[in-house]
């Protein structure tokens, strides 16, 4: 039975590297407006590419994928250093979602978690992470949408863990959740597709786009 205290400070981290918000650090070194005062006012690369920045937005989301990674990454080696079990690896997956989507560095206004589910997932099962990059892809290429695109791959993201992780059950707890966190945080875009308000990849900013 691993220790409580040491996953509560294995989560902890976590969340604290899930708390970097690239969308605004990436702004501020570039000289760019907060992202969270145009567009969508969601800190993701999404947004930030309505700065009309591609390399900002790039930029963005390669930070936010790569934080997801490492997070898990880190606490995968240093559960097995220290016998913590697949519980720490699976509370840390989780914080540092929670990081991204509420972080303590910037006044708990966070994305959206999708780059940064895709940098778990790629950490916890690569076959997994490509599959859901995959879908996102062909959904974003298809539609131009990129909400649409994040909550089809956040459906898809459980089915496909059960597939190539089978009898992992907990990382398929922790997948769920997060997916369910994911679609939450998109509450706003579900409303726009149901009406086609729904803003595009591309688009510049604008009041309410999403």
């Amino acid at each position: 039975m691993p220790s409580p205290f040491a996953v509560f400070m294995l989560a902890l981290g976590a969340y604290l590297i899930g708390s970097l918000s690239f969308a605004v650090i990436v702004s501020r070194l570039m000289g760019l407006d907060d992202p969270r005062s145009y567009g969508s006012g969601n800190p993701g690369a999404t947004n930030v590419l309505r700065s009309g920045n591609r390399k900002a937005a790039a930029l963005t989301l390669a930070g936010d994928a790569l934080k997801g990674w490492l997070a898990v990454f880190l606490a995968q080696r240093i559960a097995g250093a220290y016998g913590l079990g697949a519980e720490a690896i699976a509370a840390a997956a989780l914080a540092v979602t929670l990081g991204h989507m509420w972080p303590v560095f910037f006044r708990f206004q966070g994305g959206k978690g999708v780059a940064t589910a895709a940098g778990i997932l790629l950490a916890l099962d690569w076959r997994v992470g490509l599959a859901v990059l995959a879908i996102w892809l062909l959904m974003a290429k298809g539609f131009k949408i990129s909400s649409l695109a994040a909550l089809i791959a956040a459906v898809a993201s459980p089915l496909l863990t059960a597939y190539f992780m089978p009898g992992e059950r907990l990382y398929l707890y922790v997948v769920l959740v997060i997916a369910v966190l994911l679609i939450a945080r998109h509450h706003q875009n579900i409303r726009g597709l149901f009406v086609g308000k729904e803003g595009k990849i591309g688009d510049q900013a604008g009041p309410g786009k999403q």
